[in-house]
């Protein structure tokens, strides 16, 4: 299990989790700018990193195993919106259009129902995400 201890401000970008390597410069940049910056406001911990992830889910949506840039920037979730007791969805942008999330279930071969909510198909998603990163990482 890879270590969840926060790298120094020096070790930044060699700890950058393995989402992003396999994710366009661009999700990476956003990432660690982001993180450099929490680590200097809040010191090397949970926070910062979490404040990073929150940085990046504004500009990007997790796509598998990888992050890829939204069609909108914006909040990709309620508690990413700041809705107290939001659902949080692993970076699914469940704010997004129902006819997203179905062509995102399509590119990732998710079973969905015409029944299904928005919300149920981001749960999918979010699972077939995890089990792509978790095999990718060779889990």
């Amino acid at each position: 299990m890879p270590s969840t201890a926060m790298p120094r401000r020096s070790d930044v970008e060699t700890e950058l989790p393995s989402t992003l390597r396999r994710s366009p410069k661009e999700a990476q940049e956003t990432f660690l700018a982001t993180l450099r910056s929490a680590i200097d406001e809040y010191g090397e911990g949970e926070r910062a990193r979490r404040t990073a992830y929150a940085s990046l889910k504004h500009s990007f949506e997790k796509v598998g195993d990888h992050w890829e840039p939204k069609e909108q920037r914006g909040p990709s979730d309620d508690a990413a919106a700041g809705v107290p007791g939001g659902a949080t969805f692993g970076g699914i942008d469940v704010r997004a259009s129902r006819a997203h999330l179905v062509d995102l279930a399509r590119k990732l071969d998710v079973h969905v129902t015409t029944r299904m909510t928005k919300a149920e198909i981001a749960a999918a998603l979010e699972k077939e995400s995890d089990r792509r990163s978790a095999r990718a990482r060779g889990r």
